[in-house]
Parts: structure tokens; C-alpha cells; sequence
């Protein structure tokens, strides 16, 4: 009998990798042989078996879950929907022999597209001598004309850009795209590393790829050299939590030490753009722009823009603000510029362009787009939109815009074509539900300017389609993305984003948005707990009873219905909304907010929402104690974890308010003359004190000793007292401005309600003193919020 054949792991990998005719393929080369970066990672891949395969995926998915990492795909849901970040978990190789060229062909177009810059809102040299249409630069809504004669703070308009590139079928590269207003993908690209390296540690371990952390030290240093203020801080404007890249944002905030800023945070006052903080205006010099420029200033650019800030423009104007990328910046994005680069090019620099640009004619005059009518059928139309790849035109419309004719729609915009034949991309390798197949990639390469000239990121990240169509490799179209290691041939420095340390630690004051946010997760949080207790009091008693309808329960299901929670209708929407309120808070505090935190809001907003249809009684009894419990850890995690900054007291501040005021609004109902049998152990047991008043009261339960453990115990953390305390003690620490006059109206308010509860004794705290207490503590958040979030 035959022995049967081994087999050949390798062999059976690549079996169904066969790279498309006409199309260049990363891992192999035009024989057809592997190219040698990638064998180590194809063996490694070949070693495992489907368990271990799967197991180490799963490891890379949980990562960018527990990370928070997500991207919003716009659709019919307002503001789009958050959805899971969409890695393939192969990584693109490339060499450093070949990156090298790669670098030094996008260092020279990122100095061309400096200096068309500089010349547009400059002399106009360009357009004066015919190496650009007039018309491709009036009538682009991207230039700004208010900018126009405005030289940037620093010198230079360009700081940060990225360039789409693909790879020829010949292997060499070209550009797909410049990306100069506010191109993103930088941090994604870094969460794509670390996500990438849990999927292959021992491999990344001994291979020697280049690490992204240098790339953003020099940028940070960079942006920190562009201050004019001692002791500013650069900041990234953000359009907010509805934009699709919103996690990068705060990310990169978080991980280069900036300030996250909406437009609602800034002010522009003598000229110089200042942050609302809780300790006053404080200025700010540098921005790094994530939005689009025409948002950013209504006064001067787009009026109908609520994501900006009156006046920006004017202290870009005055020299008083480096924007990084420079207002006006997206010009450079319109993709008639890449039939004029080459010329411009050798006008300018005196020599060619070393990566060439993807093939483009401009159509602008009537011969041309007369021609194109012509044709159309053996014509591919350029992106009308960013990110958009070239697509075979089947009739004369363009994408997005179906019902416009080709000829109109190039006489509005002045398009430009592709030319002759499908741009074919390159393939890289993706794991799909066959195995290891061939699916169409392209390159976003990131550049930053530093004190030595312009610095290529080593790797990027690589936009890869789940079919063979390169029209489907955006994310929003259901492509997914992968990390790109740049591979050496010699050991590389293990960089970090550790430097020389100053002995003084650098202090920002903290944005009036980011306060009133967190004073605001503190209170929802602490609703979200009281909902839970007292939900859970209902549902127990009505276990206990059989009956719903007892005087006791009557009076905690109207307590409730007060609440806004009718706990017959059951408990899941009332305590997912209080948790999604939180959510929403958290959301917009994410470069403040840590990884573990949003993972433990996640978790119980699906707890909650999962209680949908759990029986009343017993078993909703026991729900409610999963989530208390989750809700406690919640709040411990976030609340003890923080560091104490003013950050942490506002949100000190607005867990201690809502704990107060709801203790306060079940003493005036549970503990009143006229509430029935069985209200004050209802109590005892809402505030967490059975065991401890039956220490220090063991003769029984009656109303003083309620009171006066859950009212005026200022060592209690569920007194009313104890927590009037902590806000006397966290409202005195809060910074405000030097003052010799009376007391402000704050501090002398929390002090008037402490003094007033504990000269109390406990039959002086009557349901009229504790709504009076509730008055006083409305009136402390409108007096904190008018000094510090207005």
C-alpha cells in the first residue's frame, strides 16, 4: 500500500494566489518569483494551522476593540454609524531599497506643492504664464480668496500631506492623489501596527521594520518649535464626534500630548485665537487642522458653517496663528492640477517629476470636451470625490452626480480624465474565506515637515478591496485597510515618542467644553446607578408581594415615573438611554477619556440594551445587579483612575450633585410622615447602609436614625452631607480669578447648603428642608456652569 504524500504547507498557501494578468502583484515579481521581503512572513503564514491562524486574528480584532478604534460609515442613519475598523491582518512588505525611491520621488512633490502653493496665493506667476488655466484656480470653491497675499506664520503653507500612490504594471509607482487639506490615516496607521504585531509578535519581533514613533517625535517637535507663546500648547481642531475619522483625531491628541478643540472651544479676541478654558482665555499658536478649510472661520469663508470660529482668518492674517495645513491648502487636491504637475515641475524646479502622476488631460475647453463626448467608451472618469479611484465609464455621468451630463459636469468643475485604458492597481496579498488571495491596494504615504526638511513616514497603511474591483477599496465602500512594514536589511533603532524630560512638567488648562462634559458624565453615570438601585427595589418587592399594586410600590413606581422610568414597561430603554447620555459625553471627551473606560461603557450599554424582555420580579431583580454592578466598576474605574486634575473635580463635582439630589428626592418621598409601611428600609437598602445601620442603630429602623445616616453622616459616601462636603472641598480647588471682594457666588452657594443641612438635626430634615436642598443644589449647577462652561 502507498505511503500517502506529504504535503507541502507552502505549496498549499499559495496555491490559489495566482496575481491577475496585466497587473503587478507585491508579492511577486514579473517572473513570477517571490520577492525575498516577503518570504518570511509567507512561511510564517504557511506554519500555521487554521486554529492558530484564527486565534491570532481574533487576537488583532479584540485589540481595536478594546482600543475603541472605529471608523462612522455615512449612510441613512443621521451622522452615519459607528462600525468596527476594518483591518486585514496581512501586512504590505515593501524594502527599504525600494522605499527609498519612494521617498525621495514624494520629498521632491511635496516641495513642488509648496511652492505652487506659495505662487497661487502669491505672485500668480503659474496662471500668468499659461502652466494653469485660469478658471481651474477662480472658480475652485477651495481658493480662498481672503487668503490671497497671506504668508504663514513659519513660512510655509505645508506641513502634514499625504499622496495616494499605486504601483504600474511595469512594478514602478505613481500617484493616484494628493492629499493637502487635512489628510488623515496617520494614527490609524499606528493602531494599525500595533493591532498587526499581536497577529505576528515572534515575526515582528525579528524582522527589521522600520517603526513609526520618530516619524511623529519630529513632527511634534516641529509643531512645538512653530509657538510664539511660552507655555502654549498646539492644538487639533476637529470638526467633532460625527466626523468619520473622529477617533484619529483624539488618538493623535492623545498620543503626541495636544489639545483636542472643536471650533466652539476657540476664540478669537485682538487678533490672536484663544481656548475657552475654565481658568479664562488662554492662547493658542498653532493648529493642526482637521476640518476643511472653508469651515473653519464663518466670518470670512463659509457663513453657513457651525464648526468654526469667527475670526480665524484674521489671525492667520496677522501672523498670530500657524495652520497646519495653511487655509486654502485643498486647492491642491483638485485633480485637473495633475495634468499641469509636470510642466509646472520643470517651470518651477527645473527638472521632472521623479514619481509620475496617474495619466490626466484637462477638458476644460469646448474642442477638448467635444472630444471626450466622442470618446467616452474607451474613457475612465477620474474621482469626483476624494478617496473615489478611477471606475469605466459606461455612460457619460459621473458618480455621485447620476443625473448630470458628462459635458456639464466637466464645464462646471473642470474635470480631468484618465486616460485610455483602466488604471489596473497593483495586488497585495489578503486573507479571504478561499485563503490567502490577490485583491487590488493602493498606498497612503504620510509626509511632515520638520526642522531638517520634509520626513516620509515609514510604512503608511494600504487600502485593500475585499473583491477583485478597485473601486471597492475605500472603507466606506467595504474595503479594509493594512499595516505596511518597511523592511531593512540591517538592525533598526527602537524608537519612541520619549525625549529629554523638562523638570517642569508642561500645564494646560483644560477647555470649558471638556469641563462641562465631564461634569456631565459624572452626573449621568451616577443617574444611570440610580436608576438600577431603585429599579431593582421595584422589581424585588414586587417578587417578594406577588402583587403589583401596594401602597409601597405605588409610591416607588410614581418616584420612578418622576424619574422619567415606568418600570411596568420595563427597564431597558430607561437605563440605556441614561448610559447612551453618558456615552455621548465620553465620546466627546475621547483624548481624555482612557481605552478601558469606553471598553466598560460599551459593555454595560450592551448589558442593558440585552435586558430587553427579562421577566418582572425575581429575574429583572437580577439583571439590575449585573448592571449595578458593572455601573459601580464604571465609575470606580473612571472616577479612580483619573489623575487628580481639574479635569477630574468637575467630574467629581457632578457625580457628588446628582448623588446629593437623588438622596435628597428619595428622603422627601420615602422618608415623609405620610409614606407607607416599609419605605425607610427601602431607603436604607437604595443607599447601600443596611449593615451599617444595624451597627450603629441595632435597636431598629425608625425615621432619625434613617435621616441621620443617609442625610447628615459626613462619613457616609451615600449622605446627603458627606457629599456637600466633597463639593465644598472640590468647588474651593477650582481656579478662578484673583478676587480681594466678597465671596463669589459659587462657593458662598455650596457653603450656605453645607452649613444649612448640618446645623440640622434629623427631625428638622422634613420633605420641605430637602426640596429646598434640591432648589440650592439646581441653582449650584446653573452658577458652575454660567463661571465655567458658558
Amino acid at each position: 500500500m502507498a505511503e500517502p504524500a506529504e504535503t507541502d504547507p507552502l505549496s498549499d498557501l499559495i496555491e490559489g494566489y495566482s496575481p491577475l494578468p496585466g497587473v503587478a502583484d507585491e508579492v511577486f515579481d514579473a517572473e513570477g518569483l517571490m520577492r525575498p521581503v516577503w518570504e518570511s512572513l509567507v512561511l510564517t503564514l504557511a506554519a500555521m494551522d487554521e486554529p492558530d491562524r484564527a486565534a491570532r486574528f481574533a487576537r488583532a480584532r479584540q485589540y481595536l476593540r478594546d482600543a475603541g478604534v472605529f471608523f462612522r460609515q455615512y449612510g441613512e442613519a443621521a451622522g452615519g454609524v459607528e462600525r468596527d475598523w476594518p483591518l486585514s491582518p496581512v501586512p504590505v512588505l515593501i524594502a527599504e531599497s525600494e522605499w527609498s525611491a519612494i521617498e525621495t520621488g514624494l520629498c521632491q512633490r511635496a516641495e513642488l506643492l509648496e511652492a505652487v502653493m506659495a505662487d497661487l496665493y502669491g505672485p500668480a506667476r503659474l496662471v500668468r504664464e499659461g502652466l494653469l488655466p485660469a478658471e481651474v484656480v477662480a472658480r475652485n470653491t477651495e481658493w480662498l480668496r481672503p487668503l490671497v497675499g497671506v504668508t504663514p506664520a513659519g513660512g510655509h503653507f505645508l506641513h502634514f500631506i499625504a499622496f495616494d500612490i499605486a504601483r504600474n504594471p511595469d512594478g514602478g509607482w505613481f500617484v493616484l492623489g494628493d492629499r493637502t487639506q487635512a489628510p488623515s490615516g496617520a494614527g490609524f496607521a499606528l493602531e494599525n501596527r500595533v493591532a498587526t504585531s499581536r497577529v505576528f509578535p515572534e515575526l515582528f519581533q525579528r524582522t527589521p521594520v522600520h517603526r513609526l514613533a520618530g516619524f511623529f517625535r519630529r513632527f511634534r517637535d516641529a509643531l512645538e518649535g512653530l509657538r510664539q507663546s511660552p507655555g502654549s500648547r498646539p492644538g487639533i481642531l476637529t470638526p467633532g464626534p460625527l466626523n468619520d475619522t473622529y477617533f484619529e483625531h483624539a488618538y493623535i491628541a492623545r498620543y503626541l500630548g495636544f489639545t483636542l478643540l472643536e471650533g466652539e472651544d476657540l476664540t478669537v479676541e485682538g487678533g490672536r485665537a484663544m481656548v475657552r478654558t475654565v481658568e479664562g482665555p488662554q492662547p493658542v499658536d498653532v493648529l493642526w487642522r482637521r476640518l476643511d478649510a472653508g469651515f473653519a472661520d464663518p466670518l470670512e469663508l463659509d457663513a453657513r458653517s457651525r464648526l468654526g470660529t469667527p475670526g480665524l482668518v484674521q489671525a492667520v492674517r496677522g501672523g498670530h496663528l500657524a495652520m497646519i495645513n495653511a487655509l486654502g491648502s485643498g486647492l491642491l487636491e483638485t485633480r485637473a492640477f495633475l495634468a499641469f504637475l509636470p510642466a509646472i515641475c520643470q517651470a518651477l524646479r527645473g527638472e521632472a517629476l521623479i514619481m509620475p502622476n496617474i495619466a490626466t488631460w484637462w477638458c476644460g475647453q469646448p474642442a477638448e470636451r467635444d472630444w471626450v463626448e466622442q470618446n467616452i467608451a474607451r474613457l475612465t472618469l477620474g474621482p469626483a470625490l476624494a478617496n473615489r479611484l478611477p471606475f469605466e465609464a459606461e455612460h457619460p455621468t459621473v458618480a455621485g452626480n447620476a443625473d448630470l451630463p458628462l459635458a456639464e459636469w466637466l464645464a462646471r468643475d473642470g474635470a480631468a480624465l484618465v486616460g485610455q485604458e483602466t488604471v489596473r492597481l497593483s495586488t497585495a496579498p489578503v486573507w479571504t474565506e478561499e485563503g490567502l488571495r490577490p485583491r487590488p491596494m493602493s498606498l497612503r504615504v504620510f509626509l511632515a515637515r520638520t526642522d531638517s526638511g520634509w520626513t516620509v513616514m515609514p510604512g503608511g497603511y494600504a487600502r485593500v478591496g475585499h473583491t477583485e474591483d478597485a473601486t471597492a477599496i475605500a472603507m466606506q465602500r467595504g474595503g479594509a485597510v493594512a499595516d505596511v512594514w518597511v523592511v531593512s536589511d540591517a538592525p533598526v533603532p527602537r524608537t519612541s515618542m520619549l525625549g529629554p524630560v523638562s523638570s517642569r512638567p508642561l500645564r494646560t488648562p483644560l477647555p470649558a467644553r471638556a469641563a462641562d462634559n465631564l461634569y456631565w458624565l459624572g452626573r449621568y453615570v451616577e443617574r444611570a446607578e440610580t436608576a438600577t438601585r431603585l429599579l431593582r427595589a421595584w422589581h424585588l418587592r414586587l417578587a417578594e408581594t406577588g402583587a403589583e399594586a401596594t401602597p409601597l410600590l405605588d409610591r416607588l413606581g410614581s418616584h420612578l415615573t418622576r424619574m422619567g422610568i415606568k418600570p411596568r414597561d420595563g427597564f431597558s430603554a430607561a437605563l440605556a438611554g441614561r448610559i447612551g447620555r453618558a456615552r455621548g459625553c465620553a465620546g466627546r471627551l475621547r483624548d481624555r477619556f482612557s481605552a478601558d473606560g469606553w471598553q466598560a461603557l460599551g459593555d454595560l450599554s450592551a448589558l442593558a440594551e440585552g435586558m430587553e424582555g427579562t421577566a418582572p420580579g425575581d429575574d429583572a431583580a437580577r439583571a439590575l445587579s449585573q448592571v449595578l454592578r458593572k455601573v459601580a466598576g464604571l465609575a470606580g474605574l473612571v472616577h479612580e483612575n483619573m489623575y487628580r486634575s481639574t479635569g477630574w473635580r468637575f467630574l467629581a463635582i457632578g457625580r457628588a450633585l446628582e448623588r446629593a439630589e437623588a438622596m435628597a428626592a428619595a428622603l422627601a418621598t420615602f422618608a415623609d410622615p405620610a409614606a407607607p409601611e416599609g419605605s425607610l428600609e427601602l431607603l436604607i437598602e437604595f443607599g447601600d447602609s443596611v449593615m451599617t445601620h444595624r451597627r450603629r442603630f441595632p435597636i431598629g429602623v425608625g425615621r432619625d436614625s434613617v435621616v441621620d445616616l443617609l442625610g447628615l453622616d459626613d462619613d457616609n459616601p451615600r449622605a446627603v452631607l458627606y457629599q456637600l462636603s466633597e463639593l465644598r472641598a472640590h468647588i474651593a480647588q477650582l481656579p478662578r480669578e484673583a478676587d480681594e471682594g466678597p465671596m463669589p457666588p459659587l462657593p458662598r452657594e455650596i457653603l450656605l447648603l453645607h452649613t444649612g443641612l448640618a446645623v440640622r438635626a434629623p427631625a428638622e430634615v422634613d420633605t420641605p428642608a430637602l426640596d429646598a436642598l434640591r432648589d440650592g443644589l439646581a441653582r449650584l449647577s446653573d452658577l458652575l456652569g454660567r463661571e465655567y462652561f458658558a
